[in-house]
């Protein structure tokens, strides 16, 4: 079906108005698919150098029809098209006539650079007619496709998560060659369908041989249980079904027999064993062992020793011993402690940000009187062991019920379609290259785990146990299955401790596809997310597409992919994804290449010159250009590029690949990442990024990231309900500037979310608006057009976890124009506070806001603790007092918060150019 020019589909509102833009006559307009209403569409129309949007909204029986300016009645259209044709005329209630269609841009091919991608054409979408139909273009009637085209639109719809795709090639092949000849021969009275049976014969040839030799085994088995046979009984019967001819008759009615004979073989065998076991059980008196094993104990961790230096030169050794919760300090050749230190004794840990392997420990020695000691580790490494098991003895020590700290793992793996090898224990204890975990610390089982595979070809319950069993053996807990989420062969599995269990919920699923034409699954990404007690998370494996010369197409599915995961929580569905969660991971195969010669490639790896590579590296700078990935982090890279290696060898990269089309160069990338983004003044840290250096079987190495991570839980407030009313919070704002990237001139409200509200609230139209400045809107809100919020708790324990979701949207298409979050937590006060922050929409950055705002708390709900990740904070070398200095009672120093913005200087949007009124 054609789809007529002016029908862009789901393309961003930025880039509608950009596309107008540069059309630049009074007139121009297009239509794209609503952003607010399902179903509906945006008709966007240029004129006077600024852009009016109508929505487009199908009534209950499907007719069309422009909202426009009152006054004017409403006329209905079955189709769109007729309703544009309509609307090229004058008097219809829009600002200026449809004059001149913008066109879609012409689509790039799709097909894969390196022929990975699986069979399939391109499959255009055509412009909607009403609700649900279609139209072949303006002005002319829909066209039936024929009954071919509709049945291989069928067949690509149904193929959701099966690598199957040489069977789908017989079968693709049979729609688009020999469907017609079955249909001439069912016209002509012929009920045999002779073609598709041929094609199902060659299609099921692999499956004849695969059946025989399961067959052949299962007999074998069978005769093994079978009772002994006496001289005067008969032969017995072959379980194979009598009629059964020789396996070499490529029949389908063989074929079905083979599969009967399998089926009542399976369904029989279980009974034989167990009545073939029983009778020999009771014949020989045995004993049957337990059939339940008790579960393995968890293993306690060995008390580690740190080999450190205290001031200039003298040596001593640290102790920690995590299951009885205390540091030792002992001298060097001395035979006992000098001092041990008990965990709810240490008061602070602080990490030396200029001298990467020193640390400061604070800690009560007496009443009123704290004493700190410097500590210098061999290695910056050794420390962040030394650091987490602190944590960890903090943790265990706790008199918590719910935790405030856990451990996450995650990691990516690109299998190359073949079989893992039978240990993954590098990979799951982030042990190889870069940064990663020390030895002490390696085998601390995480509190989840989250692995993330491409091209697996291992079938989703195999690959799940394989996991789970993997982990028992290495940290002898049975890890339960959170959620397991496939699309063809790229997986995501996340496990969880079973004493978490209890604590997820909310846990959702999704995939999008992004293989050729957007209906193939061997490119695209899978989604899980759902909420620890009170913190949310989001998790992203994706397979973006391969080739050097890609990168607008990876570009291209990374906000395909943002635009349709369907994750988190529903009412938070038109916030960018970025926004919806606490923590968002995002990794996978990302398949961005290195911009450089190959052999100037190999010669700066073997000099492990990697800052040289980065520069080049095609996800870095495209990071730059604020073109993917905005306001996300990762962790610094200290490992050689993990893709592409010789198969069975770590020693060399294959980079050259033979085709029929000729070699083909593959230079040496980072393909594999893990990134990430988390709300503001939120606590994540990464301590390890890193690949293993010893499992070989794929072109790929495994990558690895491991984060601890702030979460909070289910807030009860610690005075009990009264009789009389409760005191409330209240949120006031005094005033909101914004600016968004727009040609239009909408007038605008904000819309307000929160989870400590009750519900959602909104704002009245901005009382200001200027566009001075071509392609940007300024607006305005004063006190009294923003709401005074009251949060469903008044406890500032509770408030300080809480974020607020704010999002721009125009009165009239009430699409949003940028969303934003702000950290309540630096908020509160009886001070209003400055706050400035970034806005997003569909992975692109639309803008800016800053205002005025506080955050209320009744005088008795102001009490608080500190969190057990909140002891541990950094301090600069030039701060530090000598070592052995007593030092006087004090707040905890906190450190940073690691998903802060940077500081304005640093904005690249022209909006906050505009805001201090610079050109």
């Amino acid at each position: 079906m054609a789809a007529a020019s002016w029908y862009h589909r789901d393309i961003s509102r930025v880039v509608a108005e950009d596309l107008l833009a540069k059309a630049g006559r009074d007139g121009c307009f297009l239509v794209r698919d609503s952003e607010s209403v399902s179903g509906a569409y945006a008709l966007c129309l240029l004129f006077q150098r600024h852009v009016h949007t109508y929505r487009i909204l199908p009534d209950d029986e499907g007719l069309l029809s422009v909202q426009t300016i009152q006054g004017i009645q409403a006329k209905c259209f079955r189709t769109l098209p007729d309703l544009i044709g309509a609307y090229q005329q004058p008097n219809n209630g829009l600002v200026t006539p449809l004059l001149y269609p913008v066109h879609r841009p012409r689509e790039a091919a799709d097909e894969d650079s390196d022929g990975e991608d699986g069979r399939g054409g391109h499959v255009g979408s055509a412009v909607p007619a009403g609700g649900t139909g279609g139209s072949a273009g303006l002005g002319a009637p829909p066209v039936r496709p024929h009954i071919s085209q509709q049945l291989q639109l069928r067949l690509q719809e149904q193929v959701h998560s099966s690598p199957a795709s040489d069977f789908m090639g017989f079968m693709a092949e049979y729609l688009t060659q020999h469907l017609q000849l079955d249909l001439e021969a069912l016209r002509n009275g012929h009920l045999q369908l002779r073609h598709l049976s041929t094609a199902l014969v060659t299609a099921c040839r692999a499956l004849h041989r695969r059946i025989d030799l399961t067959l052949a085994g299962l007999e074998t088995l069978a005769r093994v249980f079978d009772p002994p046979a006496s001289p005067r009984s008969p032969a017995r019967e072959q379980v194979r079904p009598r009629g059964l001819i020789p396996p070499s008759d490529p029949d389908l009615e063989l074929l079905l027999s083979k599969i009967s004979a399998v089926n009542h073989l399976l369904s029989s065998l279980e009974k034989k064993v167990l009545r073939s076991l029983q009778e020999t059980v009771s014949r020989h008196n045995l004993a049957l062992p337990s059939l339940v094993a008790p579960p393995p104990a968890t293993k306690p961790l060995a008390v580690q020793r740190f080999e450190v230096k205290v001031g200039k030169s003298q040596r001593v050794a640290l102790t920690v011993d995590v299951e009885l919760g205390t540091v030792a300090i002992t001298k060097r050749g001395s035979g006992s402690p000098e001092e041990t230190i008990p965990q709810d004794k240490i008061v602070q840990l602080i990490k030396y940000q200029s001298v990467q392997s020193k640390v400061r420990l604070v800690y009560d020695r007496e009443p009123q009187k704290s004493l700190s000691k410097d500590f210098v580790f061999p290695s910056a490494r050794k420390r962040e062991a030394f650091c987490q098991l602190l944590q960890l003895m903090k943790i265990q020590h706790s008199n918590l019920d719910e935790p405030d700290l856990i451990s996450v793992y995650v990691g990516t793996w690109n299998m190359g379609s073949t079989p893992p090898p039978r240990s993954l224990a590098s990979w799951l204890t982030s042990r190889g290259l870069g940064r990663t975990q020390d030895e002490t610390t390696a085998c601390i089982p995480h509190d989840i785990y989250v692995i993330g595979t491409q091209e697996n070809s291992l079938g989703d319950r195999e690959w799940v146990e394989f996991l789970r069993a993997s982990l028992k053996t290495l940290m002898a807990i049975d890890y339960r299955v959170v959620a397991l989420q496939c699309l063809w062969s790229i997986k995501m599995v996340v496990l969880v401790k079973p004493e978490h269990e209890r604590r997820i919920s909310h846990v959702h699923t999704s995939s999008v596809k992004t293989g050729i034409a957007n209906t193939l699954g061997n490119k695209g990404a899978v989604g899980v997310s759902f909420l620890f007690n009170g913190t949310s998370f989001g998790f992203v494996n994706c397979h973006l597409a391969s080739g050097s010369e890609k990168t607008h197409r990876r570009n291209q599915n990374y906000s395909d992919i943002l635009r349709s995961l369907a994750l988190g929580d529903k009412r938070l569905s038109a916030f960018d994804l970025t926004l919806r969660f606490t923590h968002l991971f995002w990794f996978g195969d990302l398949n961005y290449r290195l911009d450089m010669d190959v052999q100037d490639i190999l010669t700066h790896i073997t000099k492990k010159e990697f800052d040289i590579l980065l520069a080049v590296d095609q996800l870095n700078l495209e990071r730059e250009k604020n073109k993917v990935f905005l306001r996300f982090r990762e962790g610094d890279i200290s490992f050689p590029p993990t893709y592409r290696y010789e198969r069975g060898s770590r020693d060399s990269y294959m980079w050259q690949k033979f085709k029929t089309t000729g070699m083909r160069i593959n230079v040496p990338s980072w393909c594999d990442r893990i990134l990430w983004k988390s709300h503001p003044e939120t606590h994540l840290v990464c301590n390890s990024y890193g690949c293993t250096d010893d499992i070989v079987t794929s072109d790929h190495s495994p990558v690895f990231a491991t984060f601890e991570v702030g979460v909070t839980s289910q807030f009860v407030p610690k005075n009990a309900p009264g009789t009389s009313p409760e005191p409330l919070a209240c949120i006031e704002w005094e005033s909101i500037e914004v600016i968004v990237k727009t040609a239009s001139r909408s007038k605008c409200y904000i819309e307000f979310h929160s989870y400590c509200l009750e519900e959602a609230q909104r704002s009245g139209e901005n009382t200001s608006q200027s566009c001075d400045v071509p392609g940007f809107l300024k607006m305005g809100w004063s006190a009294k057009q923003l709401p005074v919020l009251n949060p469903i708790l008044p406890d500032l324990e509770y408030l300080g976890d809480q974020h607020l979701l704010l999002s721009i949207k125009g009165v009239e298409s009430c699409e949003s124009y940028g969303e934003c979050c702000i950290a309540m937590r630096s908020m509160i006060g009886s001070m209003a506070q400055q706050f400035e922050t970034f806005l997003f929409h569909r992975g692109e950055e639309t803008g800016s806001m800053r205002g005025w705002m506080k955050v209320q708390v009744p005088k008795d709900r102001h009490s608080t603790r500190e969190r057990l990740y909140e002891w541990i904070s950094f301090e600069e070398e030039a701060d530090s007092p000598a070592a052995d200095t007593p030092t006087c009672p004090k707040p905890p120093l906190r450190s940073r918060p690691h998903s802060l913005p940077e500081a304005a200087s640093s904005y690249t949007n022209p909006a906050y150019f505009i805001f201090e009124g610079l050109p």
